[in-house]
């Protein structure tokens, strides 16, 4: 495959990077599409920036990103993206927030980049080359045991409203694993799992521009990504397990426990 769809990818989850360091003291307008669920001027502006840079490259191809939804074109390249992930954190500037590309040829994701501007981390996975952090090749963690690991997780916008909110499945977590951390930007708690920072991360109710980069880059470092029963995980599922694969069989027993 050419590398030309990566770099692209890499240029432009930089420059939005860019953007939200620059604009992080200067957040500018702030709106609300639910009662906690917000969209800020930076969401937009960096939307833009990734869209009309990888538009330059590719004028024929079709996006599906956060804020502006789908726009059609060649449906066999599609970018998926999330130009913010983790707003609610940057709207009150706690540093956890990333830019996230996905970039998926004939239904396939063969392209995942995700910037942490706050660190400079920037993850990279191509389909079958493996994922690296910052140029260096990232692997899950070898840890075997649920209890000795640390696991991710989130809630989603309409927890006040659903009793399908989460926190069935993280009560029955905190007492098997050793800890649960909440960052709050799905697309760092899948990097973080394909580096070893976290051992595995379950979600409901997310987005495909939530996990098309993430969930690429999990598997390119050894680990395992299914629906909550282990089966097979597909583009427009809104449940994900993600683990190292050690304890991928120990966190579906977890959430069997709970009747769907």
């Amino acid at each position: 495959m050419s590398d030309a769809p990566l770099k692209v990818a890499a240029a432009a989850a930089l420059a939005a990077g860019r953007i939200q360091k620059e604009r992080a003291d200067n957040i500018g307008e702030i709106r609300y599409k639910g009662e906690i669920n917000l969209v800020t001027e930076i969401d937009l502006l960096c939307e833009k920036e990734i869209i009309t840079s990888i538009k330059k490259q590719f004028p024929d191809h079709a996006f599906l990103a956060e804020e502006s939804g789908a726009t059609e074109g060649d449906a066999d390249h599609l970018w998926i993206i999330d130009p913010l992930d983790g707003t609610v954190n940057y709207a009150h500037g706690y540093p956890c927030y990333c830019v996230s590309i996905g970039y998926q040829r004939k239904g396939e994701v063969v392209v995942g980049v995700v910037y942490n501007p706050c660190l400079d981390e920037l993850f990279v996975a191509e389909k079958g080359r493996g994922a690296t952090l910052n140029g260096k090749a990232i692997a899950v963690s070898p840890a075997t045991e649920l209890k000795k690991s640390l696991l991710a997780t989130g809630f989603a916008y309409d927890i006040n409203e659903s009793t399908n909110n989460n926190l069935d499945h993280f009560e029955n977590f905190i007492k098997a694993c050793q800890a649960i951390r909440r960052p709050g930007s799905a697309a760092m708690d899948l990097c973080y799992t394909a580096m070893g920072r976290f051992e595995g991360f379950w979600e409901l109710k997310l987005h495909p521009w939530d996990y098309a980069a993430g969930w690429l880059m999990v598997e390119e470092a050894g680990g395992q990504v299914t629906r909550f029963d282990g089966s097979p995980f597909q583009m427009g599922d809104r449940s994900v397990l993600v683990s190292n694969g050690h304890i991928h069989q120990a966190m579906v027993d977890v959430l069997q426990k709970v009747s769907s």
